[in-house]
């Protein structure tokens, strides 16, 4: 993959900088806003399959929460560190604030490889970190969420670990659940469907045909797949698709359905194989010809070094983070449109939302009602970032950012700073 050990909280903190600025952002919120409100790090033991206790590091950052409860994801990693997790936390304050949900950013981590570990070894460690971060966790206070390396097991665990300390159950204390022990219709596929729906809405915007548009994703997890699958059901042709296994492309266009059941059952694309498929890195995958990019995989994808070779007319950011601030000076140059991950991958944390709700009322909306909740949200959010864009004549980045911190800059000013 591209350089994916750049830092990636100064480049939250540089995207902050910038829009504060063009804001004009008084200089005591700004400090105030640029930091991380409260840090938890834990070294924690874990008891092996094989009777030995290896020690595990995790993090839980909240950024800020004048909006509302903490939110964020847990993301499961070996490349997992407290600057990553400062970013991440910020970066979900602005995509709370940008689609106008009541949270305020948070996120967790911790520092393993998943697919190391046995079932049983993994609902150790989700058990016993749901314990150590248990201090700041709550349906009032910070409700967490699947991210990379977790999935709605692991929330369940996690769900019920906190339920046997309080003595009753709490569904409202994480999202991303099983729907079978609270979670939401539709959740799954939020993410996904969100990036496909502010696709077609940046599409319609440029005057680009949705049908029929060749589409590349890096990224075949949850969110890449799902956005592959929506994609394709709209006409797009996806020609290129990527995981850890290396890249997928094919030009006539790949059989996502079928891709999609073979990672279900072989956990990965590694050894799939089918006619016309051509296999390439990560890296070339990005650079490929293409109407519609959409990186789902990690931050620092899209850099200063490969930001000038990319060719495609609309890259939607399904991943937290994958373009540099250097990136994205190159691509506002080369007229590349660019949907920043804050609105495009928003649909995740908005159907967290309304599975929170739903928790917290004990009463459960159709996936109907929730598909069409979602898709006003986002609709809506996307033309409220583009009329800020095309009014000062900036990025869709920066018009995401202008509107999102002066929400939160709003609220942390009529609250005020306590004492």
């Amino acid at each position: 993959m591209a350089d994916s050990h750049r830092n990636a909280f100064e480049n939250a903190q540089r995207q902050f900088d910038l829009a504060a600025e063009k804001l004009n952002l008084d200089h005591s919120l700004r400090r105030v806003l640029r930091v991380p409100q409260r840090e938890l790090s834990v070294n924690f033991p874990v008891k092996m399959d094989n009777g030995e206790i290896q020690v595990f590091s995790g993090y839980r950052v909240q950024h800020n929460v004048s909006r509302g409860p903490a939110k964020g994801g847990i993301r499961y990693h070996p490349a997992v560190d407290i600057d990553e997790v400062r970013a991440l936390a910020m970066w979900m304050t602005w995509k709370c604030a940008l689609v106008n949900i009541p949270y305020g950013g948070a996120k967790g981590g911790v520092i393993v490889d998943p697919t190391k570990l046995s079932q049983s070894e993994l609902e150790r460690l989700t058990r016993r970190f749901a314990t150590e971060i248990s201090i700041l966790v709550g349906a009032e206070k910070d409700i967490p969420a699947p991210d990379v390396g977790t999935n709605g097991q692991v929330m369940a665990w996690f769900m019920d670990t906190i339920s046997m300390h309080r003595g009753y159950t709490v569904p409202a204390v994480i999202t991303g659940k099983p729907v079978e022990v609270g979670g939401s219709l539709g959740r799954v596929e939020a993410t996904g469907r969100g990036v496909s729906i502010v696709a077609r809405e940046a599409a319609k915007h440029l005057g680009l045909r949705i049908e029929g548009a060749t589409v590349v994703i890096q990224g075949f997890g949850n969110v890449g797949s799902v956005t592959a699958d929506m994609m394709q059901r709209m006409g797009s042709k996806v020609i290129a698709v990527s995981d850890v296994s290396g890249g997928y492309y094919n030009r006539r266009g790949l059989n996502i359905p079928e891709m999609i059941a073979y990672t279900k059952q072989h956990r990965s694309l590694e050894g799939y194989q089918a006619e016309g498929i051509e296999r390439v890195s990560n890296n070339e995958l990005l650079e490929i010809e293409c109407d519609i990019l959409a990186p789902c995989a990690l931050e620092n994808q899209i850099t200063e070094e490969n930001a000038g070779r990319i060719r495609c007319k609309l890259l939607v950011e399904g991943a937290n983070g994958p373009t540099t601030p250097e990136a994205d000076d190159i691509l506002f140059e080369k007229g590349i449109f660019v949907v920043p991950d804050i609105l495009a991958n928003a649909g995740g944390v908005t159907v967290s939302y309304f599975e929170w709700v739903q928790g917290l009322q004990e009463f459960f909306w159709t996936e109907e009602e929730i598909n069409n909740k979602l898709e006003r949200i986002m609709q809506h959010s996307f033309e409220s970032v583009l009329a800020q864009t095309l009014k000062h004549k900036v990025s869709m980045r920066m018009g995401g950012y202008m509107v999102a911190v002066a929400r939160v800059a709003e609220a942390t000013q009529i609250r005020g700073i306590y004492p």
